[in-house]
């Protein structure tokens, strides 16, 4: 819900996001391939789950990010009046 005290400048955190996922997904990968190498199997299962789910949460990011800004009303409009109860 708008209150009208959000700050101006708000902005999204999605490329420090998208820079931490793709950290994660590169020790993802590495962690799979030298586990599956040593023959620990479990691990290499495990990493091969967080690797999927980070590639998820990369394309979500992406998709964001290629969405542009969204409409934020301006000063100019009344914040919406609190929920009754």
């Amino acid at each position: 819900m708008r209150t009208g005290s959000e700050p101006a400048t708000a902005r999204s955190a999605l490329r420090a996001r998208f820079w931490l996922s793709l950290w994660g997904l590169v020790w993802a990968v590495f962690g799979t391939a030298v586990f599956a190498l040593t023959g620990r199997f479990g691990w290499a299962l495990a990493c091969g789950v967080l690797w999927l789910v980070i590639t998820v949460d990369l394309t979500v990011i992406l998709r964001h990010i290629r969405q542009g800004p969204h409409y934020q009303p301006g000063r100019n409009i009344p914040p919406y009046p609190p929920p009754r109860r």
